[in-house]
């Protein structure tokens, strides 16, 4: 496929993130992830099956409280999944059939990154400013949108961890 100006400037600002995010993902564990900063917040839930469920806000309030590293780690396992099966699946995967598996929750969100570099070096500056790749979470808008949407989705979510990490560090001072 011939370089694009527009798909080449996504993929060096995903690149960006991407360091940002390995930096809060390297040496993670289960157990961090499951720490509570405050004792209010969303946060994951181990069921007696053995699955996990996930709380899910009717609100984003600051009264809320702040989420946990497990919370913030399933949202990212959430929404990628949503985006790659909308934008290259069925477009049938919705938020109650996402697995968060705890153990293998870096593994997921690597295979979601792989996965996701794979489908954006096979588009074209096309693509990205029609709509057919877009049917979640932006129907109708430039699948351009939703790759910078993206980006910054999990800008963020790599600060929420990276901050996570930092108070769980420091829990015991």
């Amino acid at each position: 496929m011939v370089p694009t100006d527009n798909r080449d400037r996504a993929l060096r600002q995903f690149g960006t993130v991407s360091k940002l995010l390995h930096v809060h993902l390297d040496g993670l564990s289960l157990e961090e992830m499951m720490w509570r900063p405050a004792s209010k917040g969303l946060h994951i839930y181990q069921e007696g099956n053995g699955g996990w469920t996930a709380d899910w806000p009717d609100r984003e309030d600051y009264d809320l409280g702040p989420p946990s590293g497990a919370w913030v780690a399933w949202h990212i396992v959430y929404w990628w999944s949503m985006v790659l099966n909308h934008s290259f699946g069925d477009g049938k995967l919705s938020r109650e059939t996402i697995d968060w598996t705890g153990e293998n929750l870096i593994e997921q969100i690597l295979e979601s990154e792989k996965r996701w570099l794979e489908c954006l070096s096979q588009i074209d500056d096309d693509d990205l400013a029609s709509n057919a790749f877009s049917t979640w979470p932006m129907p109708g808008r430039p699948f351009g949108d939703v790759v910078g949407w993206v980006n910054i989705e999990l800008t963020k979510n790599a600060a929420e961890l990276g901050l996570l990490r930092f108070l769980y560090a420091v829990r015991n001072c």
